[in-house]
Order: structure tokens, then sequence, then C-alpha cells
């Protein structure tokens, strides 16, 4: 089993997803987030099928915080049965994964923070909107 993940979920609006994303990095249950939208989502629901436009909210988190990731999902998502989805990392930069581990830290070190360009640097854990 992997380490690492990559979490997806997705939200009806652009603040919903932003909310979420802020909520789990500042509880340090994702070392950041990314929301990207709107995208376009076909899916069945109550027997139906159906189109909408939705926000998608990606989360980074280690194996043994996951759990912790979505009981906060779950409990925050404005959908009563949102899909929570986490894909596993299978590789990585030794640093931005090493930087991942220590933003998730139950213990609440101080992580080693990363630049936009992806290399350790000063600075806090990040969301990123996808405008």
């Amino acid at each position: 089993m992997s380490d690492y993940f990559q979490v997806a979920t997705a939200t009806e609006t652009r603040a919903e997803a932003v909310d979420l994303a802020q909520s789990a990095v500042a509880a340090r249950l994702a070392g950041n987030a990314q929301v990207t939208g709107p995208v376009v989502s076909v899916f069945w629901h109550l027997g139906e099928q159906g189109t909408g436009e939705e926000w998608r909210l990606l989360l980074f988190t280690t194996a043994d915080r996951y759990a912790d990731l979505e009981a906060h999902l779950l409990k925050r998502h404005p959908w009563s049965n949102p899909q929570i989805i986490a894909t596993p990392i299978v590789a990585g930069s030794r640093e931005c994964l090493e930087w991942l581990r220590q933003s998730v830290d139950a213990a609440g070190s101080t992580p080693l923070p990363m630049t936009r360009s992806g290399r350790v640097a000063g600075g806090a854990s990040q969301v990123s909107v996808d405008r």
C-alpha cells in the first residue's frame, strides 16, 4: 500500500470547495489542496442520469491521515453522500513527499514549505485555486 494519497471530491460551488480545502489543510489532514473548475460532471442520481457543473477538490495526504480526512470531509461536505476517492501516489520527489508527511504530522511540527516551483523553501502549507 502507498504511504501517500491524492483524495478527490467535488462540490456545487467554488466557495464550498475552498472552504473544505482550507479546513482540511488547517486541521493538518491534508498538506495542500487544489480547487479546479468548473467541470462538467455526468452521473446517475436517484435513478436518473444527470449532468451538472461542479468544482473539483484534490487534497494530498498520508495513509495514516486518510481516515481522519475522510471523516472530516463527510462531516463538512454539503452533500449527504459525496464521492470521496483516494488514489495512491506511487512515486514523487523525495523532498515533496517528505514535506507532505511533515505537513500532516499529527504532532504539529512545522513542515518544510514548498514554493510554487515545487522546491522546499520558506512559507506555509498552501491551498491553490485554479481560476
